[in-house]
């Protein structure tokens, strides 16, 4: 279980640097089932992972000419500040309640990923709507702050639709923002939890290592066909989660 949770960790950097999000969701669940963190921790951790992996990805982006700084940065300031609210409420719900949620928000993901499928293929950049820009950068950064996910399947859409970006340029960018966020949060939790240091610098590089093929990949092939079988997988991690926690319903 260990050696398939490493391998699943580069996966995660794959589907960042590929279509800018999706892959963060998956952490946790990697985490806690795959390398037995508790739940609280796991989500520290995944800040961290999911962080360093973005800063990583941003970066390569940035190199193709596909990152807007200023609209990155309205999402970004609009995180942190969400974040770090979001940091505080983790340690108040039971770790099964946190994977339930977590289950939740991973079918709002997938069907989210596959309905985005529908304009993926459009480069044509859309009027920026600065306040609906700004509450969704808010609401994602609240998102990470207290699950520890990077929220690029929220950020990549909401910088196309509000942020007036093309889709390639909304790729680069939602990772310069989910890194934000996810400092924040980081921030938020290091003074609540303490971390595996040692595991979270193997997941970390692996990640990097995804994110790197991923960036790569991003310009080669169609990311929405990858981004179905993404969706299709992540539907069925929420099921899973289901029905490992859902006893703590009744």
């Amino acid at each position: 279980m260990y050696v398939i949770g490493l391998i699943l960790s580069a996966a995660i950097g794959l589907s960042l640097g590929l279509i800018g999000g999706g892959g963060s969701i998956l952490t946790v669940p990697i985490l806690v089932y795959f390398l037995g963190v508790d739940a609280h921790e796991a989500v520290g951790m995944s800040l961290a992972v999911v962080g360093a992996t973005s800063v990583f990805g941003s970066y390569l982006h940035f190199k193709r000419g596909n990152l807007n700084f200023p609209a990155g940065l309205l999402f970004g300031i609009a995180g942190i500040v969400g974040a770090f609210l979001g940091s505080p409420l983790t340690t108040r719900v039971a770790p099964n309640i946190l994977l339930l949620i977590f289950g939740a928000l991973m079918f709002v993901v997938a069907v989210s990923m596959l309905w985005r499928k529908n304009y993926s293929e459009t480069d044509a950049p859309r009027q920026q709507v600065l306040w609906k820009a700004l509450a969704a950068g808010f609401g994602v950064g609240v998102l990470t702050g207290f699950l520890g996910v990077g929220g690029g399947f929220l950020i990549v859409p909401a910088l196309v639709m509000f942020g007036g970006l093309a889709m390639k340029e909304a790729i680069g960018t939602s990772l310069f923002v989910i890194f934000l966020n996810c400092v924040a949060g980081l921030i938020g939790h290091a003074s609540q939890n303490h971390f595996d240091w040692s595991l979270t610098g193997q997941v970390m590089l692996l990640a990097v290592g995804g994110a790197v093929v991923g960036t790569i990949l991003s310009h080669r092939i169609a990311a929405h066909r990858l981004q179905t079988l993404f969706a299709v997988l992540v539907l069925a991690v929420s099921v899973f989660l289901f029905v490992k926690n859902y006893t703590v319903l009744f």
